[in-house]
C-alpha cells in the first residue's frame, strides 16, 4: 500500500510539472504571438492551450488509477485512463490537421512577413525548455511506466521538434541574405510548419489506435502477445504442461493475463500450481511494471 501511494504521489508530481509548464507556454506564446504577429506562434499557443485543458482532468484521474479492482469494477478504474488517452489523441490529431490546413492557406495566399529574429530566438528558448521538461518526465517515468506521463512526454517531444524547426526556419533569412532568396522568405514559416506537422502527425494517431483497441478489450499488439507467451511457456514445459490459449487484455497501463493450461498428469496439487504461477509472475515482472497474471487449468479439455 505504501508503494502504491508513493507511486501515485510521484506520478501526480510529474503531471503537475507538465501542467504548469503548459500553462507557462500558453501565456508566453500568446504574448509573443500578439507582439510579433506570427500566426505560427499563435497556432502553437492554441495547440498548447488545448494540451493544458486536456491535462487538467488527468491530475484528478490519477488517484482512481491506484484503486484496486473489485466486484463492481473487475478491471479497476484503468479504463478511465484509456478513455482519456483516446480523447487526448483524437484532439491532438485534429489540432495537428488544423495546423496543416491553416499553413497551407498561408502558402496559397503568399506567406507572411514577420519579425523573424525575435521569433527565432523565442522558438530556440521554447525548444530548450521543452527538451528539459521531456527529459524530466522521461526520467520520472522509468519506474512508474505511466501511459499518462508517456503521452505527456511525447507531447513535449513534439513541441520541442516543432520549435527547433521553427528556429531554423526563422534564422534562414539571417543566414541567407542574398537577393534571390528574399521572395521565398514569407513562405518559410508556413512551409516548415506543414512539413513538421506531417512528420509528427502519426504519433497522436498511433495513440488513438492503441487506446481504442484497449478500450474495446481487443488483445494488444502481436509483439506483446508473443513476448508474454515466450516468457511463460518455458515454465509450463518444465512441469509438463501445455498452454491451450491465452486471454490477454490491456486497460490503460495494466495487462491482464490468463494462461489456460493442460498438464500431462491428471492431477496436480494447488501448491504446485501456485509455485508455477509465482515463477511466471517473477519472470513477467522483469518486463512489465503493472500486470495481473493467473495460471488456470483448462477444464474444457477431455
Amino acid at each position: 500500500m505504501k508503494i502504491r501511494k508513493k507511486s501515485q504521489k510521484k506520478e501526480k508530481s510529474a503531471m503537475s510539472i507538465s501542467l504548469y509548464g503548459n500553462l507557462f507556454f500558453v501565456i508566453v506564446e500568446l504574448g509573443m504571438a500578439i507582439y510579433t504577429g506570427s500566426q505560427a506562434v499563435l497556432l502553437d499557443a492554441v495547440y498548447d492551450g488545448i494540451e493544458f485543458f486536456m491535462l487538467l482532468p488527468s491530475i484528478f484521474l490519477i488517484p482512481l488509477l491506484y484503486k484496486p479492482a473489485s466486484e463492481d469494477h473487475p478491471y479497476g478504474y484503468m479504463q478511465l485512463e484509456t478513455i482519456f488517452l483516446v480523447l487526448k489523441g483524437a484532439t491532438m490529431t485534429a489540432v495537428t490537421i488544423g495546423l496543416i490546413a491553416n499553413n497551407v492557406l498561408f502558402l496559397i495566399h503568399g506567406g507572411r512577413s514577420i519579425s523573424f529574429d525575435t521569433v527565432a530566438y523565442f522558438e530556440l528558448f521554447a525548444c530548450l525548455l521543452g527538451v528539459f521538461v521531456y527529459l524530466f518526465l522521461h526520467r520520472k517515468n522509468k519506474n512508474l511506466n505511466s501511459p499518462l506521463i508517456t503521452a505527456e512526454a511525447t507531447g513535449w517531444k513534439i513541441d520541442s521538434v516543432i520549435s527547433l524547426g521553427m528556429t531554423l526556419a526563422f534564422f534562414l533569412p539571417k543566414w541567407i541574405p542574398w537577393a534571390w532568396f528574399r521572395p521565398f522568405v514569407p513562405y518559410l514559416d508556413p512551409l516548415i510548419t506543414v512539413i513538421l506537422s506531417m512528420i509528427m502527425l502519426p504519433m497522436p494517431i498511433r495513440t488513438v489506435i492503441t487506446a481504442f483497441r484497449d478500450l474495446m478489450l481487443i488483445p494488444p499488439e502481436e509483439d506483446t502477445i508473443q513476448e508474454i507467451k515466450s516468457t511463460v511457456d518455458p515454465f509450463l514445459d518444465i512441469c509438463h504442461g501445455v498452454s491451450t490459449y491465452y486471454s490477454i487484455v490491456r486497460t490503460g497501463r495494466k495487462l491482464w493475463i490468463r494462461a489456460y493450461v493442460v498438464f500431462e498428469k491428471e492431477e496436480i496439487s494447488l501448491r504446485r500450481l501456485h509455485q508455477i504461477q509465482n515463477q511466471c509472475v517473477q519472470a513477467l515482472k522483469e518486463k512489465y511494471a503493472d500486470f495481473w497474471f493467473e495460471l488456470l487449468p483448462d477444464f474444457r479439455q477431455p
